[in-house]
């Protein structure tokens, strides 16, 4: 699963939330390093989605959906 970096940082400013709170909610700093690089597992994406209180689909890059 390919999340769109652009997304990704529109809801962490939407939440005003910070890498280092995704860190605090368990995500590894690698993982974050690397989101719009790699596909990402469906339960690393879950993680980062609950973390910001959003539907994973919101991450997703369009291809994906």
């Amino acid at each position: 699963m390919r999340i769109d970096r652009k997304k990704y940082e529109f809801l962490l400013a939407r939440t005003c939330k910070s890498r280092n709170d995704l860190i605090a909610a368990g995500l590894k700093p690698t993982t974050l390093s690397h989101i719009d690089k790699v596909d990402a597992r469906p339960a690393t994406v879950g993680k980062i989605a609950k973390a910001l209180g959003c539907d994973i689909t919101d991450l997703l890059a369009d291809e994906e959906l």
